[in-house]
């Protein structure tokens, strides 16, 4: 009994004594961060701006829970900070006109406090915006880091910080897509763990540092450089023999796997000078160099056997000698011989690679056809193994072969060439084929049903910019016949392709699917449904009309992209319709929306793009709606060609949206201030009447780069606020009512290439400060008051100047020689004012009129900087000018084809310079209206591009030169009302003019005149009397007249003053008493 209660004491004292360690260590508090290393994050967070939330979290007591943190789980010290954004650098021109991707990123310093994080050893802030910062010096006491990755973060700096080189255990070092310059410090090289080392895309110089040789556990190097030659160069310095500047790459070639050496302006190289075996090279990189010899292969087949990839675009390669390439590419893979200058025989010689499975030849020069290139490949192994094979941006020629035989082929492309004719009968595609575009050749009529009858696995077809015809639902059937349930993106663009829209829905899978700009027509039928998994569906620029109501959309949550603009269809939708569906992209150009705003847009929570332009409503604006333009995915909005009325509010919001067009509209009142965080904004023809608030609100703004107020009722004075703009290339204020002096603080628009004024009421003179915007291309001021001489600084200062008009105003004065230098001008109009004086000669230096113009010169750009990212917009210059007799608008290629002179309606005199016929590409040139004399150029016609000639309404003499009836270009000619005479020389252009273009011309005669010449022969010309030099005033009689008279007269006075002593007293006391006499009158004057 004893016994027993003992072990009944023992065992409850046990029970007991883990009931109370169980409870010690559940009562112990779980790991937490150490608390100076909490301190110095959010030292670190306080030091950047975070727009998008990512350090949201940071607010809560264990920073270990933080998102991007890492601890461990027993000391609590922090080893992780991942904090990476998504700043796409690749789609930045895209996002910032249509928006798009979940984009997020922090800015702002980097700050000292992370030395406090000694265990960190992971740190990646890849992908941020560290613009204009350094890379940070105190990296280099973080040393048990592993793991740096600083690529895509704006850094600068004159060179990457030697201190980096106490990080002895890195293993990964990423510092690409910076502004890194300065030489790579050869200190790296003491990084013995290194197995990455991403350099690439800087703007490093000098050598390449030998010592990056000691990286013996390197894996993959990238110091190359796309797009442009980096300043980087292989170490080329003896140290150790011939070929030492390979050396270092021997020394790390027994674990290297991939090495870039792009963009380093290498050069073909004897096979001694990379003599070195890479045996684990698998990957090779060479493209952005000056290679121009297929030698190249014969050197990398010696560095190693095992190479799978191999680029070698954007060189000089021409086609190689008679060789088979199969011989020493037994591994090759993939192989990029694209952007260099190879020509048909490359095909023979890669025929017999068997292991290639992708081969892109794209931009060279291939001119052969079609059938041609791929007989000469399909003789080969590669037949067999190719997958891959991009031929676009060529010239190759013929039509669309039949592919069968490459029976491992998944993506061809053939687009940009120069394909024609139509697809022949039983032509068929490869079974594997998953890709092809044939995209903008000259393919034309239908596709026969055959070509598609092996597309069981096609997931892209792209026939868009052809001349491909016939019916879509004929197309549609073919297509579906065997791909219905593999098609995902089918691009028919930009052909001839007619009738209506049939159901799509029988492709289950489609997910893209473009049909615009072709020749659509008919009605779209009520119950025609599309794939529910469709994502992008664009029928703009067709002819198709119907209404298209809310049970199209039943099922589409997947779509983002709309566009059905300019076609004739209306949208009616139920009144409380949510869409299934959040766009991104809505394109509703002049389809019919209604008279009342679209209340389903405000569902919309995210688009980036909006066109309802031209849509027929003309209702108020929700406040709602303005509210969208602080939306950080706000691009582009359009609403212009409606009835919008009323005023916008002023909202005290941040314009996100880059590209707002709000014209030709009725909205009225001030335009408020918030509207200037946009970088384009057009406002014209509307019926603002205020803006003082948008000009002149407080603030630098850095974004506006393109303003258009023209067409409102804008008055008064110019607001003089413009140096709060630092980006502004083009203004347009024309057709307002301002009045008064132009603000000399235009002159602060340093960027300004294009500033439009015309149609006001300004007055006094052109500011001075206006010699500042020396990149001005065009200066409008036509059709107001200014009164001056014309600003000679203009030619001088202003030397980009390509449009100039200063058409009725009231300049006057002479034709300052200065403006002679704008070399670049092409439209040149003073026409209108009190001009005088002569042309000078020097006009015949206006070099762009001598010059063809170029075509596709339609749009100028300007510039606008985000952080250290330059984007480039083009834009689009018009001009109003008095055309065969009618004002026309003249933009884009007519206003950049149109070379004009027009000195009309002025007081010129003199002769007609002959050095003006030297204006070879000159279209137009107005001198009517002036006091011209002389005779007509006997050169004239070396103007052989004239369009237009007015000369009327002078005092010009002489017979017409023969040389006008070789401009067989003239459809305008007005010569009347001069002083001509002779026979009007015989050809068929100046005899199809009207008389009337020749009258009150007394002694002209001949066709189209009723006045015949005598006997053949034209009268004799008036008798106009000419004074010859003898006969001229100031001859030389009249001067030595003038020395004698001045002789005679002055020693024949003060002579006799001098010696007469009576005569000089009484002439020098009536001097004094006449100024006595005259001062005493001046003070009594001014004394009242």
């Amino acid at each position: 009994m004893n016994l027993f209660c003992l072990k009944l004491v023992q065992t409850i004292f046990l029970i007991y004594l883990v009931l109370q360690v169980d409870q010690l260590v559940c009562s112990k508090e779980v790991v937490r961060c150490i608390q100076s290393e909490r301190t110095a994050l959010l030292q670190f967070k306080a030091a950047l701006t975070d727009p998008y939330g990512m350090l949201s979290s940071w607010t809560t007591e264990d920073c270990c829970q933080w998102k991007g943190i890492g601890c461990n789980n027993l000391t609590g010290h922090v080893l992780m900070l991942n904090l990476h954004g998504n700043y796409d650098y690749d789609y930045l021109y895209y996002y910032y006109y249509y928006g798009g991707g979940n984009r997020f990123c922090i800015r702002g310093d980097i700050h000292n406090s992370l030395m406090e994080l000694q265990k960190l050893k992971y740190l990646n802030l890849s992908r941020n915006d560290f613009q204009g910062n350094h890379i940070p010096s105190f990296f280099g006491s973080l040393r048990n880091l592993r793991y740096l990755d600083l690529s895509y973060c704006n850094f600068e700096g004159d060179q990457i910080p030697i201190q980096l080189e106490s990080l002895l255990h890195l293993k990964y070092l990423n510092l690409s897509w910076n502004y890194l310059d300065g030489l790579i410090p050869h200190q790296l090289g003491d990084l013995s763990n290194l197995q990455f080392l991403d350099l690439s895309n800087n703007d490093l110089e000098g050598s390449i540092p030998y010592q990056l040789g000691k990286l013996t556990n390197l894996q993959e190097l990238y110091l190359g450089r796309k797009y442009e030659d980096s300043a980087l160069t292989i170490d080329n310095k003896d140290h150790s023999g011939v070929g030492f500047k390979w050396l270092w790459v021997s020394n790390i070639s027994s674990n290297l796997v991939l090495l870039d050496l792009s963009g380093n302006q290498m050069v073909d190289l004897p096979s001694n000078h990379f003599s070195c075996r890479l045996p684990k090279l698998r990957e090779l990189r060479l493209s952005y160099n000056n290679f121009a010899s297929f030698m190249i292969f014969q050197l990398v087949s010696n560095i190693s056997s095992n190479l799978v990839k191999l680029d070698i675009s954007f060189n000089h390669l021409k086609d190689p000698p008679s060789y088979d390439y199969g011989i020493v590419m037994k591994s090759l893979e993939e192989l990029d011989l694209s952007n260099n200058r190879l020509e048909g025989g490359v095909f023979k010689s890669l025929m017999n690679v068997c292991t290639l499975r992708s081969l892109d030849l794209q931009t060279n020069n291939f001119i052969e056809d079609l059938q041609t290139i791929l007989q000469n490949l399909s003789s080969g192994c590669v037949r067999n193994s190719l997958q891959v094979l991009d031929l676009s941006y060529n010239g190759i020629t013929g039509t669309l072969p039949d592919l069968s035989a490459f029976t491992s082929l998944k993506t061809l492309d053939l687009s940009e060439n120069k394909l024609s004719g139509k697809i022949p009968e039983g032509s068929s595609l490869p079974f594997q084929l998953e890709s092809l575009s044939i995209a903008s050749n000259s393919l034309e009529r239908g596709i026969p049903k055959s070509f598609w009858m092996n597309a069981c696995k096609l997931k892209s077809l792209d026939l868009s910019y052809n001349s491909f015809n016939g019916e879509l639902q004929v197309l549609i059937h073919h297509i579906s016949g065997c791909a219905r349930y593999s098609l995902q993106q089918l691009d028919l663009s930009s052909n001839q392709i007619n009738g209506t829209l049939p159901d799509l829905s029988i492709f289950s899978f489609l997910e893209i699917f473009d049909i615009s700009e072709n020749r659509l027509n008919g009605k779209i039928l009520k119950d025609i449904r599309f794939p529910t998994k469709l994502r992008t569906l664009r029928m703009h620029s067709n002819s198709l009309n119907g209404v298209i109501s809310d049970f199209h959309f039943s099922g589409m949550s997947m779509l983002e992209e709309l566009d059905l603009s300019y076609n004739l269809l209306a949208l009616s939708f139920a009144e409380k319709w949510v869409p299934p569906f959040q766009l991104g992209i809505i394109g509703l150009g002049s389809c019919k929306l209604g008279s009342t705003f679209p209340k389903w847009i405000q569902t919309q929570k995210y688009f980036r793009y909006l066109d309802i332009s031209n849509a027929g409503v003309s209702d108020n604006i929700p406040e709602w709606f303005w509210a969208k333009l602080s939306s950080q995915e706000c691009r582009t909005i359009n609403l212009s060609y409606n009835n919008f009325k009323g005023s916008i509010p002023n909202l005290h919001i941040r314009n996100y949206c880059s590209f707002l067009f709000l014209s030709s509209n009725e909205f009225e009142g001030p335009i408020p201030p918030f509207l200037r965080g946009s970088i384009n904004i057009d406002l014209s023809k509307n019926k603002f009447n205020d803006s003082v608030p948008f000009i002149c609100a407080n603030g630098i703004d850095v974004t506006l780069a393109h303003s258009d107020l023209s067409n409102n009722q804008l008055s008064r004075r110019i607001p003089d606020c413009w140096s709060n703009f630092k980006a502004l290339a083009y203004v347009d204020l024309s057709h307002n009512n301002f009045s008064a002096k132009i603000p000399i603080s235009l002159g602060s628009l340093v960027e300004l290439q294009a500033l439009l004024l015309r149609n006001n009421s300004l007055t006094e003179e052109i500011p001075f400060s206006l010699m500042n915007c020396t990149k001005l291309v065009m200066l409008d001021f036509r059709e107001n008051r200014l009164e001056e001489l014309v600003p000679y600084w203009i030619g001088s200062e202003l030397k980009e100047l390509q449009f100039l008009s200063l058409q009725r105003n009231h300049f006057f004065g002479s034709f300052p020689f200065e403006l002679c230098f704008l070399q670049r001008i092409q439209l040149f109009d003073l026409s209108l004012n009190y001009l005088s004086g002569r042309i000078p000669k020097c006009i015949k230096i206006f070099t762009s009129m001598t010059e063809k113009a170029s075509q596709g010169f339609a749009y100028h750009t300007y510039t606008f900087q985000k952080g250290s990212t330059k984007f480039s917009f083009a834009y689009e210059l018009n001009a109003n000018l008095t055309w065969k007799g009618v004002e026309q608008m003249f933009k884009n290629n007519g206003l950049f084809l149109l070379k004009s002179i027009d000195l009309s309606s002025n007081h010129f005199s003199g002769e007609i310079p002959h050095e003006i016929a030297n204006l070879i590409q000159l279209v137009s040139l107005n001198l009517s209206r002036n006091n011209f004399t002389g005779k007509i150029p006997s050169n004239i016609g070396n103007l052989a591009s004239l369009d237009f000639l007015d000369f009327s309404r002078n005092k010009l003499l002489g017979s017409i030169p023969h040389s006008l009836s070789q401009i067989d270009r003239l459809s305008v000619l007005d010569l009347s009302h001069n002083q001509l005479s002779g026979e009007i020389p015989k050809s068929t252009q100046l005899q199809s003019f009207d008389a009337s273009r020749y009258k009150d011309n007394l002694d002209l005669c001949g066709p189209p005149l009723v006045k015949s010449c005598a006997q053949g022969k034209p009268p004799h010309e008036p008798k106009v009397e000419i004074q010859g030099d003898e006969d001229l005033l100031l001859n030389r009689g009249f001067y030595i007249s003038l020395i004698f008279g001045f002789i005679i007269g002055f020693w024949g006075v003060f002579g006799s003053i001098l010696i007469k002593r009576t005569w000089r007293h009484a002439y020098f006391k009536f001097m004094n008493n006449l100024a006595d006499n005259i001062y005493v009158k001046c003070r009594r004057w001014l004394r009242g």
